[in-house]
């Protein structure tokens, strides 16, 4: 099975990395058209904004809710989160058309600006409990959003509590200071990482970012596929990747 990239802008390229450790073909996706040789597609982290607009542009959008909507898995990155939710706060003067497909509202750059970005070690039990390793998953969130609102269909994978700042202005936005915490406080507010609808997942964090494939093979077995699987191998030389692969975090 071949796990499409969208590779419009963002992090397209360590998600294909991820995909072939794991010793699954990965393809770039850019037009409409690519969607249809797919068995799951994978939305990266990135500029939210910038993304809508060149799937707009591209007439890419009217494809992409029709792949979403067709039961096949796809996960949302961050900016792939926002992209995927039924509603968005935050967004730019004029705002951004969304994919949807997850009943939630999220909020962009919840965590503050590109100067705010952070990692953090995320307990994350329904990953643990399907794909083992350690109890805690590494999150790396830059310029993160965070799902504020969820339906009574979604499953949460992950949250956590945040403490606004005193001086903030508005209590949408986190400050540096402010990240989330675990143990989570007794007090603050809960906000969703982590969640799932269907055959549709999202994180506002960047598994893509890290050596830890376990989100990666999560999303798979929504095919019913693990690595080991029936998956289409990288082994021929069509499918080593045309540029070096960039660090991420070890």
């Amino acid at each position: 099975m071949t796990i499409g990239v969208l590779a419009l802008q963002g992090s397209f390229n360590e998600h294909l990395k991820a995909l072939r450790k794991l010793g699954v073909k990965g393809v770039e996706v850019r037009k409409a058209e690519q969607l249809e040789g797919i068995g799951a597609l994978i939305i990266p982290g990135g500029e939210s904004t910038a993304m809508a607009k060149l799937a707009e542009y591209l007439n890419l959008l009217p494809a992409l809710r029709k792949f979403v909507k067709s039961g096949k898995p796809v996960w949302g990155t961050c900016a792939g989160l926002i992209f995927l939710a039924d509603r968005a706060d935050g967004q730019k003067e004029g705002g951004q058309e969304l994919v949807g497909g997850i009943d939630c509202k999220v909020h962009r750059n919840y965590f503050g600006s590109q100067l705010d970005s952070f990692e953090v070690e995320i307990p994350i039990p329904v990953l643990v409990a399907q794909e083992g390793g350690p109890e805690t998953f590494r999150g790396v969130f830059i310029r993160a959003p965070a799902v504020v609102e969820v339906g009574p269909e979604v499953q949460v994978l992950a949250e956590c509590r945040v403490m606004p700042s005193p001086n903030q202005t508005n209590q949408e936005t986190v400050s540096e200071k402010f990240q989330p915490q675990f143990p989570p406080p007794p007090d603050g507010k809960v906000v969703v990482i982590a969640l799932r609808q269907g055959n549709i997942i999202g994180t506002a964090f960047h598994p893509e970012l890290t050596a830890d494939t376990r989100w990666h093979s999560f999303f798979l077995k929504m095919l019913g596929e693990s690595s080991d699987s029936n998956a289409v191998a990288e082994d021929s030389e069509d499918n080593k990747p045309k540029n070096p692969d960039l660090p991420v975090f070890q």
